[in-house]
C-alpha cells in the first residue's frame, strides 16, 4: 500500500482526485480518538434508552387521589341533589372545568364556576352546584384537578337519580392523568432539565473549586454551556407545554397565550418562571468564570473574585434547586417545612457528583486536553468533595425515602417503591464504582517513574530527530513545487515540531515562485494539523504511562454511564404517587353519601364472564381469575364476583386482588371497583357502574406474596 504524500501541483491532478494524497492519518491520532468516541457513543445509547423508556412509560398515577364523592359512585337517590362535592387525599388546584355533570343526553347541567368546599380541609375538595328540577336517570361526573405536586388527576363516575337509566355521554374531552403527547414530551423536558442542572452546577463548582486553570479550556467550558442551554430550551418548553400537559386538549394550547398566563399563575407556573430568571443570572457566573477569574494572576485579587462566585453561584444553585423543591412531592405531605431544604440539599449534592463526574471524564479523555493534562490535586480535591455529595446525598435520601413510603411493604406494594428500590441499587453501583475510582485517584501519579521518564524520553528524541527531517524535507518540497515536478516527500509523514523550519522553508520557496504560494499555504495547514495530532497523541502516551490514570478513566467512564439512567429513574419518580399516598387510598374506603340509597341491580339478558390466568412468578403464583359481571350493561349497577383459583382449580385466598376498567376509546379510567372478601377465593362488589357502552379495558392484578405480583388485562364488550 503506497503510504507516501505528495503535494498539489498548479495545474495538473491526479485522475479521479481533485487533491494529491497527503499520507493516511497517523495511527496515535486514530487511536487518541478511538476511547473517546466510544464513551459517547455509550453515553448517547443510556440516554437514548432513558429517552425511550419515558417515552413508552405508562403515564404514572399522581400525588392526589379522589377518596370520596356525594352522592356516592353507583349511588341511586331518592331526590335531586342540590350539588355535587368531591373529597382528595391533598389540596388541589381547580380550573373552570374542573367539574362537569352531565344528564343522561349529555348535556352539562352544573351551574356556575367549581370551587373548594366550605370547612375544614376545604383545599382538598371541589364542588359545583346543580341546576334545581333536575329528572330521574344516570349522571355522570367528569373531574380533573392538579395536585399540590403539581401533577394533573382526572377521572370520572356515576349516580343516578330515582332510578338508573341510559347515557349517551361522550367523555372524549377527559384527558388521561398526564398522558398523550404532551404528557409523553413534559417527561422528556423533566429529564433534560435535571442533566442540564447536574451540567451546571457541577462543571462550575469542579472548574472553581477543583481545578481553576481547568476554566481556560474549551471543552470543559462547553460542558457548562451546554447544561446551561439545556436548561434554558427545557425550562421554556416546559412552559409551553405545561398547559397542554395540564388540561389535555392537544399540544395546540402551547402558544394559546390565555392558558399560558393562567399556568403562570399556579405555583409550578411560577416556579418555572423563577428559573428562567436564576438562569440569567447564571450566564452572568459563567461568563465571570470563564473570562476574568480564570484569566486572573494576581493571587489576592483571584481570591477576593473567588469569594464572590462562591457565595453568587450558591446562591444560583439553590434557587434553582428551590424551584423544584417548592412545586413537587416535596412541598406536600408530612413535614413539608423540612423536606423542602433537605430536597434542595439533595439536587445539589446529585448535581455536583454526577455533573462533577461528567467534567472529570471529559479531563481524562479529550484529546483536546492531552495537552494540558489534569493535575493528581485536582482529581484528589473532586475525590473529596464527591464523598462529601455522596454523604449529602445518601442522608437525604434515606429522609426522603421515609417521608414517601411510611412503611416497608410500601416498597413492594406500590410502583413508587418498586422504582425506588432500582433507583437504591443504581446508587448503591454508583457508591461501589466510586469506591474504585478513590483507590486509583489515591494511587494516581505512583506509576513507575521509568516507564514514565522513558515514554516522555522517547517522545523527546524522536520530536527532536524528526524536527530536523521534516525542516530539510520541507525545503526540498519547496525546491521541487518550484520547479513544477512531481515528487514524493516522504518525510512529511513522520514530521512534528518542525513547524518553523516547514513556515521558512515555504516562504523561500513562495519567493522563488509566486504560483506556489496557494499550494504552499495549504500545505502548511495540513502540516500543522498533522503536528498537532502528533503532540496529542505524544501526550496520550506521556499520561498513559500511568496505569492508575487509565484505570481511573475507566472507573469514571463507568460512574457517568450508570449516572445517565440514574437521572432517567429520577424523572420517573418525581412524576409517580408516592408510597405513603398510595397506601393511605387503599386504607380510605369511600365513605356513603348522606342523600344516597342502595340501589338494586335489574334483571339483564346479558352477562360478562371471563377468566383471566395469572402467574406471578413465586411459590404457588399460578392459577386463574374467574370474573363475572352481571348483567354488564352501561349505566346498570352491575353485580360483579370475582374468584381466585390456584395451580389445583380450587378456590384460594391472595393477599391481595384488585379490579379495574378503562375505556381506551374515551380515554376513561381506569375505574376501580371495591370489592369484599365474602369467602376463601371470592370477592363481590355491588352496584358497580361502567358509564359508557364499548369495549372496556378489565384489569386483573393479583399479589400472592409481599414482593410477587402481577396484572393481567382482558378486553370486555359492555353493551348499552
Amino acid at each position: 500500500m503506497d503510504t507516501r504524500s505528495y503535494v498539489r501541483q498548479p495545474g495538473a491532478r491526479p485522475p479521479g482526485s481533485r487533491w494529491r494524497r497527503v499520507g493516511t492519518r497517523p495511527l496515535a491520532a486514530r487511536a487518541a480518538w478511538s476511547w473517546p468516541r466510544r464513551a459517547a457513543a455509550l453515553l448517547v445509547g443510556l440516554g437514548a434508552l432513558v429517552g425511550l423508556l419515558l417515552g413508552t412509560a405508562v403515564p404514572a398515577s399522581a400525588h392526589a387521589a379522589l377518596i370520596r364523592t356525594d352522592p356516592a359512585d353507583g349511588s341511586v337517590v331518592k331526590t335531586a341533589p342540590q350539588r355535587v362535592v368531591l373529597t382528595y387525599s391533598e389540596g388541589v388546584l381547580l380550573s373552570d372545568d374542573s367539574l362537569r355533570v352531565l344528564d343522561p343526553h349529555g348535556t352539562d347541567v352544573a351551574v356556575g364556576t367549581p370551587g373548594h368546599a366550605q370547612g375544614k380541609d376545604s383545599g382538598a375538595t371541589s364542588t359545583v352546584a346543580l341546576k334545581p328540577g333536575l329528572g330521574d336517570g344516570t349522571y355522570t361526573v367528569a373531574w380533573r384537578a392538579i395536585s399540590q405536586d403539581s401533577h394533573p388527576v382526572a377521572g370520572a363516575f356515576t349516580f343516578s337519580i330515582g332510578a338508573p337509566s341510559r347515557t349517551d355521554v361522550d367523555l372524549s374531552g377527559v384527558a388521561a392523568r398526564g398522558g398523550g403527547a404532551a404528557g409523553t414530551l413534559y417527561g422528556v423536558g423533566r429529564y433534560v432539565a435535571y442533566a442540564g442542572f447536574a451540567l451546571l452546577v457541577g462543571a462550575s463548582v469542579f472548574l472553581s473549586v477543583c481545578w481553576p486553570r481547568g476554566a481556560l479550556l474549551r471543552p470543559l467550558q462547553r460542558i457548562a454551556a451546554t447544561g446551561w442551554v439545556a436548561m434554558a430550551a427545557s425550562t421554556i418548553a416546559l412552559l409551553l407545554l405545561r398547559g397542554p400537559y395540564v388540561n389535555g386538549k392537544g399540544l395546540g394550547q402551547a402558544l394559546d397565550l390565555g392558558v399560558m398566563r393562567d399556568q403562570l399563575q399556579t405555583r409550578p407556573g411560577a416556579a418555572l418562571l423563577s428559573r428562567l430568571l436564576l438562569l440569567a443570572a447564571a450566564a452572568v457566573f459563567l461568563a465571570v468564570l470563564f473570562g476574568s477569574y480564570a484569566r486572573r494572576e494576581d493571587p489576592e485579587e483571584r481570591a477576593d473574585l473567588a469569594w464572590g462566585l462562591g457565595i453568587g453561584g450558591t446562591v444560583i444553585g439553590v434557587g434553582i434547586a428551590a424551584t423544584w423543591a417548592m412545586a413537587e412531592h416535596a412541598s406536600v405531605g408530612i413535614q413539608h417545612q423540612v423536606a423542602m431544604p433537605v430536597d434542595v440539599v439533595h439536587l445539589l449534592s446529585m448535581a455536583v457528583w454526577l455533573g462533577g463526574l461528567t467534567t472529570l471524564l471529559t479531563a481524562l479523555w479529550a484529546p483536546s486536553v492531552a495537552s494540558r493534562p489534569i493535575e493528581a490535586y485536582a482529581v484528589r480535591r473532586f475525590s473529596l468533595v464527591g464523598l462529601t455529595a455522596i454523604t449529602l446525598l445518601v442522608g437525604t435520601g434515606v429522609y426522603q425515602a421515609w417521608r414517601q413510603m411510611g412503611s416497608w411493604r410500601a416498597f413492594t406494594d406500590t410502583s413508587y417503591g418498586r422504582t425506588l428500590l432500582i433507583k437504591i441499587g443504581l446508587v448503591c453501583a454508583l457508591v461501589a464504582i466510586a469506591w474504585f475510582s478513590r483507590r486509583w485517584t489515591a494511587r494516581l501519579g505512583q506509576a513507575p517513574a521509568t516507564a514514565s521518564a522513558s515514554a516522555s524520553g522517547s517522545a523527546s528524541a524522536s520530536a527532536s530527530t524528526t524536527a530536523s527531517a521534516s525542516a530539510a524535507a520541507t525545503a526540498s518540497a519547496g525546491t521541487v513545487v518550484a520547479q513544477g515536478v512531481r515528487e514524493p516527500v516522504a518525510a512529511a509523514t513522520d514530521r512534528t515540531d518542525g513547524t518553523a523550519a516547514t513556515a521558512d522553508a515555504k516562504a523561500g520557496a513562495a519567493s522563488g515562485s509566486g504560483g506556489a504560494g496557494g499550494a504552499d499555504n495549504a500545505r502548511a495547514a495540513q502540516l500543522r494539523r498533522q503536528q498537532a495530532a502528533r503532540s496529542a497523541a505524544r501526550a496520550r502516551k506521556v499520561l498513559d504511562a500511568d496505569p492508575f490514570r487509565g484505570a481511573l478513566r475507566r472507573s469514571v467512564l463507568a460512574e457517568a454511564a450508570v449516572a445517565v439512567v440514574l437521572l432517567g429513574v429520577t424523572t420517573i419518580l418525581s412524576g409517580s404517587q408516592p408510597g405513603r399516598a398510595a397506601e393511605e387510598q387503599k386504607a380510605l374506603a369511600p365513605a356513603p353519601s348522606a342523600s344516597s340509597g342502595t340501589g338494586t341491580a335489574p334483571s339483564g339478558q346479558g352477562r360478562i364472564a371471563v377468566t383471566v390466568p395469572y402467574d406471578t412468578g413465586g411459590p404457588k403464583g399460578k392459577g386463574t381469575a374467574e370474573v363475572t359481571v352481571t348483567p354488564g350493561q352501561a349505566a346498570t349497577p352491575n353485580q360483579v364476583q370475582l374468584v381466585i383459583n390456584g395451580a389445583a382449580g380450587t378456590p384460594v385466598d391472595v393477599p391481595e386482588v384488585r379490579l379495574a376498567f378503562t375505556l381506551p376509546a374515551q380515554n376513561l379510567g381506569p375505574i376501580p371497583i371495591t370489592l369484599t372478601h365474602v369467602g376463601t377465593g371470592k370477592w363481590t362488589a355491588s352496584a358497580a357502574q361502567l358509564p359508557l357502552p364499548g369495549t372496556w379495558q378489565m384489569s386483573v392484578t393479583v399479589r400472592t406474596s409481599d414482593i410477587d405480583e402481577v396484572t393481567e388485562t382482558k378486553n370486555v364488550k359492555v353493551t348499552s
